[in-house]
């Protein structure tokens, strides 16, 4: 299947930064609200069963629009110019260039105004967080509970010229990751590389429940209590939108590697370079490392093979709705984003 359109990275999701409300931000607060209840309850129920409480707050995903209390907090005088503007010269690598164009044509002050917005909307979700961790503690639940704090993806926020996800660079795929409670030490920091898949062992762990056989990942609980090893494997792979190829990432020790199919891959030192601004892969010094890194990738998988049956899937969703054409056209105008709907808001 040939790549979907190409995009421009979405201009308009910096275009458009500003204060204000949207349904996002009435629904963050709603879920906060609802979930202060639900741990107000817990504490008046009998017996030991364990529980599992799983609070989803959907910002600072765009559109960019925030409270005036919260942009207020960030000066747009005082924002950072972008990390890697192609405007100053950046030049993309060929497989992402088609998502290095969101900014292009943005004035500085519009740049650092959709920032600014980024920022207030961070500030916002964390007054929601802490609203439910001071219900929690208000419970008397804290001693006895613990919390993940994560996120499904990153933001380049700017970066090599693009708004949202769909890479393997720091600013997109890095997530936050904070956890407290029962049994995990205060003030340390683990390096040992984990993702999203050590979350459902620790998960299972925490509530007495045994790792179900034959899915990846580790619990983090388990992680965090043993000495660092830097050398653990994370993977990840993306197909999806705007892609024309698959993309997939390792990253092992010091080093990011990034295989694209039908592209240059590229290669990084994130300790000597952790903002990726020097690509190691053609560094006939780093072949080694360059061709290791395929290696391991390849035991995990087939890159091209796999990247032919997720274009075959994307083919088959396409055509279930009408053929390139019709998707096409139903997808003009379409926003970044999916609007709330009002019935959910109302049964909140």
């Amino acid at each position: 299947m040939a790549a979907g359109p190409a995009g421009g990275g979405a201009p308009h999701i910096a275009q458009n930064a500003a204060a204000g409300e949207t349904a996002y931000i009435q629904y963050d607060r709603k879920i906060a609200e609802r979930a202060c209840e639900w741990l107000k309850d817990a504490a008046r129920r009998p017996g030991d069963k364990p529980w599992v409480l799983y609070v989803s707050f959907v910002s600072p995903h765009y559109p960019l629009v925030v409270p005036e209390e919260y942009l207020k907090l960030y000066p747009v005088s005082d924002m950072p110019d972008a990390k890697l503007d192609p405007e100053d010269g950046f030049d993309p690598h060929p497989w992402s260039a088609r998502l290095s164009k969101g900014t292009a044509g943005l004035s500085r002050d519009q740049k650092r105004r959709a920032l600014a917005a980024y920022f207030g909307l961070c500030s916002f979700v964390d007054d929601q967080l802490g609203r439910v961790l001071g219900a929690l503690l208000a419970a008397g639940l804290s001693d006895r509970t613990r919390v993940i704090y994560t996120s499904d993806h990153g933001e380049s926020a700017g970066a090599r010229g693009m708004w949202g996800k769909s890479v393997h660079y720091e600013e997109a795929a890095c997530i936050p990751l904070i956890a407290t409670g029962d049994g995990i030490a205060q003030g340390k920091v683990c390096a040992t590389p984990v993702s999203l898949i050590d979350a459902h062992p620790a998960i299972l762990q925490s509530v007495g429940l045994d790792a179900v056989a034959g899915l990846p990942g580790r619990s983090l609980f388990e992680i965090a209590g043993e000495a660092d090893d830097a050398a653990r494997l994370v993977f990840s792979e993306f197909h999806a939108m705007r892609s024309p190829s698959a993309a997939y990432m390792v990253r092992q020790g010091r080093y990011k590697y990034i295989h694209y199919v039908g592209f240059a891959p590229e290669l990084f030192d994130l300790i000597d370079d952790p903002e990726e601004t020097k690509d190691l892969a053609a560094d006939p010094a780093f072949a080694s490392t360059v061709a290791d890194f395929e290696a391991k990738l390849r035991a995990i998988l087939d890159p091209i093979a796999t990247d032919a049956r997720a274009k075959a899937d994307q083919k088959a969703l396409v055509e279930r709705h009408g053929g390139p054409e019709a998707v096409t056209q139903r997808a003009a105008g379409a926003k970044n984003f999916t609007e709330v709907p009002p019935e959910i808001l109302s049964q909140l």
